[in-house]
């Protein structure tokens, strides 16, 4: 009877020993939670966004609350039917959807999810720091060539709440990992030659031999394509998106070949950009310098 007590004594002895370790371990790991949350916070904000991870999840527009359903859904046609919608404003044969697929709702496109909460971002362009509005402008006067909305439009309005809601969840001024780099990082120079081959074999079948487009694909160059002040008009955003995603649903390209084919098509003839609003923010009040 002795020995079943002791025995007995033991086991609850290394089961107190085991929860207490255990219960040591959790505060410690909670404490050294709280911790870095604290030196992230007094440490630059890229450091604490860089820990959570923004997630892709865009919602569906249907979902958005009743008081701006409406606009959302319309913003919604107004990215995936541009002509219809938006015709007054679209000057080729090109609809938001062409670049950004799903009404930027995909991830293997120029993804808009979450570009709610990226702007307002410092642009070249302008010289300046710009909102979003102004930023699709550019998308319609570039690679729309055609006319600038204005902000008070509800094109443009309508633009603006579905781009927001699509990025819900999304925490202002996060990193997003499903952006599109602004080129490949490979030092490759783009052969032209190799690149109309590229063009015959892979891409031709969808975007036309001439370029002109299809039912299935938008056209790549002339009247009907994006002007030459459109950033698809760079080789190295053209490449990138080639080799992430063309041809669609099914990305086969090296990089090589990507820069290749957009070498190609850069050469070929398109509109030439005309602006329809400023594009440099007029600076009359000088900036605070930084300390």
């Amino acid at each position: 009877m002795k020995k079943r007590n002791v025995f007995f004594a033991l086991v609850l002895t290394a089961l107190l020993l085991v929860f207490g370790v255990w219960l040591l371990s959790f505060f410690r790991s909670t404490l050294s939670t709280k911790r870095i949350a604290v030196e992230q916070e007094a440490g630059s904000p890229q450091a604490a966004l860089s820990i959570a991870q923004p997630f892709f999840n865009p919602p569906r527009p249907e979902d958005a609350p009743e008081n701006i359903r409406a606009e959302v859904m319309l913003g919604y046609k107004i990215m995936t039917e541009t002509k219809k919608y938006a015709g007054e404003y679209v000057k080729n044969d090109l609809s938001c959807s062409s670049c950004h697929f799903d009404g930027g709702r995909s991830r293997n496109s120029i993804s808009l999810v979450g570009v709610g909460a990226t702007y307002p971002r410092y642009r070249s362009r302008q010289d300046y720091t710009v909102d979003i509005a102004m930023r699709t402008q550019d998308c319609f006067e570039r690679s729309m060539n055609g006319v600038a909305p204005a902000l008070d439009t509800q094109v443009m309005q309508s633009l603006l709440v579905y781009m927001q809601w699509i990025s819900k969840g999304i925490p202002i001024y996060s990193k997003l990992p499903w952006a599109l780099p602004s080129d490949l990082g490979n030092p490759h120079k783009p052969n032209v030659e190799d690149g109309a081959k590229v063009y015959a074999n892979v891409c031709a079948r969808c975007h036309g031999e001439e370029g002109q487009g299809t039912p299935i694909a938008p056209p790549l160059w002339g009247d009907g394509s994006y002007n030459d002040g459109a950033g698809m008009n760079r080789i190295t955003t053209f490449s990138v998106f080639t080799w992430r995603f063309m041809p669609k649903n099914a990305p086969s390209l090296t990089q090589e070949q990507a820069i290749d084919v957009a070498g190609f098509v850069h050469e070929k003839p398109r509109p030439k950009f005309v602006s329809t609003h400023a594009d440099k923010i007029r600076q009359i009040i000088p900036l605070p310098e930084e300390k």
